[in-house]
């Protein structure tokens, strides 16, 4: 069962059971300002047997290129349970990340800390090319750590988009795309 729901509406232990999962599948190297970062939108849950096994989150944010402020569906703690593993549950949440992203959002985007080659391509996201920064309290910082690892899928408000040009994310604590 695929289920897609908000931040606000998931039961405490429905958040823990989230938060249990990406602890096993990043290895528990998933600190506080990364569960920060997965709350605040919505939720894609793939249940086995009531638990959830692979989960995706996309949080709005602000992303800046080509003289234009995009509403961005950010995709947050893409992850399915290591026991889990091809049977294609990520690409069935995949499927609808992309869904909401194109009903709310002018674009969808994602750092891919993933080493599954073509993964996202191979769902319709594109890897953007140009230079990477950060708005910062005190001022614009580049990020070139992150070059080449950030993807975006377009929507028919972002189609024309220039994916050479420069840009930019919104400022947060801790990993800032």
């Amino acid at each position: 069962m695929i289920r897609t729901v908000r931040s606000n509406e998931l039961t405490e232990s429905e958040l823990h059971a989230i938060r249990r999962l990406l602890l096993e599948c990043y290895d528990d190297d998933f600190a506080d300002e990364d569960w920060e970062h997965v709350l605040g939108g919505w939720h894609v849950l793939r249940y086995e047997r009531g638990i959830p096994v692979s989960h995706a989150s996309v949080v709005p944010r602000v992303l800046r290129t080509g003289g234009r402020k995009l509403r961005t569906g950010y995709v947050e703690a893409m992850a399915t349970h290591p026991e889990h593993r091809r049977r294609g549950f990520a690409g069935n949440v995949l499927v609808e990340v992309n869904k909401h992203i194109r009903r709310e959002y002018e674009l969808g985007a994602l750092s891919d800390g993933t080493e599954i080659d073509g993964f996202y391509q191979r769902h319709g996201w594109q890897v953007w090319f140009g230079e990477s920064s950060v708005d910062t309290p005190s001022g614009r910082v580049a990020t070139p750590e992150e070059d080449g690892a950030i993807l975006v899928l377009t929507t028919p408000a972002s189609a024309n988009l220039d994916l050479t040009a420069p840009i930019t994310c919104d400022w947060r604590r801790g990993d800032v795309w």
